[in-house]
């Protein structure tokens, strides 16, 4: 954040004055819970569905806070936000602070006025904005951007997935005058969102990952789903430049949509950037031939999984625009860690059990990358997938999960157990295709789930678990972590 008054912070956002002449001067941390503030922050009041953050605006000011950005008269030196006009408060900003009455949604329009002030006046000074988008692997990309960054320069990245109205405006309003890098995950559930969210924090560089099926339900198909990511690249200025996945024909579709210099990345021979002798070890962990215009140098990724070496090109991409070196770069890769919780965090119990808690999210296509990671390590070892519902795929759901299921069968998976009616046809799609008998089990929920696992698993199993975030699958990770010698 860049130092201003509270009469500076009323005027960008259209507030009025509250408690105060305005002169006192916001040098802290911008935040919403009153907890994190530290001395001379401003403290975002935001109404909730459980909790109002109104009535913590004394106490936050108490604390060290400069004043309150707020959407009522508060006991506190304040910036009062207009309420927004019939029709502009965002639906999905109203979902995200829990209140009925359009206030939040205020308050969120407000915070992101401010971010596009600060980011633009940072921006006269030589900040980067880069901005990463896709059905999945958006948080682990942003991870290994940042990473690679960071030797070039302050950078600037959100904790975990926070990459909607309210995370979006929070995380640029961590940059300074010394941020050089901002990199931001941006998140759409409807047409228009990652727009907006791009006129908050324009980016000079975009990365599009993937198209999957993540949020189908709401784009009504992939192709939806694909004009809606395709906000990045068409929201970046004509000396900007455009990050595309050819190994997605709906990635590399968006070329004609932004007056950006494209850099394709993949394992396509068109890609620009991409990987060739690609092979992976006995922990799933990918090495191969970075190949780029200025030569070529081997990478081995220390993280799970061949679906981390499309995010790693996308991030290589980026840092090699930006001026790492070649060398550099492929090091640096080699060197990175996972960032972020429960996404292909690989634990070992004192007993040789392995667990991949891949319990943060889930969609078809990250599933499937689970899967597979799955299968690759647990060879000679048994191998348990537990799996519950992957949210928000319309019309598509039964008919994705009941692939998903089958797909565990055909990748020779040794345990399936499905948890919860709403993933149910996962259970029933592994007992078509295989015929299976006990080694599928639907269970109602994850109580149940640790119970069985407590009573059947063995020293060297891996265990696999990834569910949707709303069925809080990391329970099981965590209770099957917490046991040894079989009990969970």
């Amino acid at each position: 954040m860049i130092a201003l008054t509270l009469a500076e912070i009323a005027e960008i956002v259209g507030g009025r004055l509250h408690g105060t002449d305005g002169s006192q001067r916001v040098t802290g941390s911008v935040e919403f819970d009153s907890r994190q503030l530290t001395e001379g922050g401003l403290f975002i009041a935001l109404p909730g569905e459980k909790v109002d953050g109104h009535t913590f605006a004394a106490k936050a000011v108490a604390a060290g806070a400069a004043g309150v950005l707020a959407a009522r008269e508060v006991d506190a030196p304040a910036v009062i936000v207009p309420p927004l006009a019939d029709g502009q408060a965002n639906e999905r900003a109203m979902v995200l602070t829990g209140d009925s009455d359009g206030s939040g949604a205020a308050v969120l329009a407000a915070l992101g006025k401010l971010a596009a002030h600060v980011v633009g006046e940072l921006a006269k000074t030589g900040l980067t904005v880069v901005g990463v988008t896709g059905s999945s692997g958006k948080t682990s990309t942003k991870d290994l951007i940042a990473q690679l960054l960071e030797p070039l320069g302050p950078t600037v990245a959100p904790p975990g997935s926070f990459n909607n109205e309210l995370g979006h405006p929070w995380t640029a309003l961590r940059a300074d005058a010394s941020t050089r890098y901002l990199v931001l995950e941006m998140s759409a559930r409807g047409p228009g969102h990652i727009a907006e969210l791009a006129r908050i924090a324009p980016p000079r560089i975009g990365v599009v990952l993937n198209v999957g099926s993540a949020h189908v339900g709401e784009f009504g198909s992939r192709e939806g789903i694909a004009k809606a990511k395709g906000e990045l690249p068409e929201a970046l200025p004509e000396d900007g430049i455009a990050v595309l996945n050819l190994d997605d024909a709906l990635v590399a579709g968006m070329a004609s949509r932004t007056k950006a210099r494209v850099v394709g990345v993949g394992e396509h021979p068109d890609a620009a950037v991409r990987a060739e002798n690609l092979v992976l070890d006995e922990q799933a962990r990918a090495s191969f031939r970075l190949v780029t215009a200025a030569g070529s140098a081997d990478v081995k990724l220390p993280l799970h999984g061949e679906h981390h070496v499309g995010n790693a090109l996308s991030a290589a991409a980026v840092a090699l625009e930006l001026g790492a070196s070649l060398e550099d770069v492929a090091a640096r890769l080699s060197a990175v860690t996972r960032r972020s919780a429960r996404r292909m965090e690989v634990t070992t119990r004192e007993d040789g059990l392995v667990v991949l808690n891949d319990s943060y999210n889930a969609n078809p296509e990250s599933v499937r990358a689970a899967l597979k990671a799955l299968a690759s390590m647990s060879a000679g070892r048994r191998s348990w997938a537990v799996l519950g519902v992957m949210g928000e795929l319309g019309a598509d759901s039964v008919a994705a999960h009941d692939e998903i299921g089958r797909l565990a069968v055909r990748l020779n998976i040794g345990r399936l157990v499905v948890v919860g009616e709403e993933a149910a046809a996962m259970h029933q799609g592994a007992s078509h295709e295989g015929s299976w008998g006990e080694e599928s089990v639907l269970v109602p929920d994850t109580d149940a789930a640790i119970a069985l696992l407590r009573e059947q698993l063995r020293p060297q199993d891996v265990v696999l678990v990834k569910a949707s975030k709303a069925a809080a699958l990391w329970r099981v990770a965590d209770a099957v972590l917490a046991g040894t010698g079989g009990e969970a």
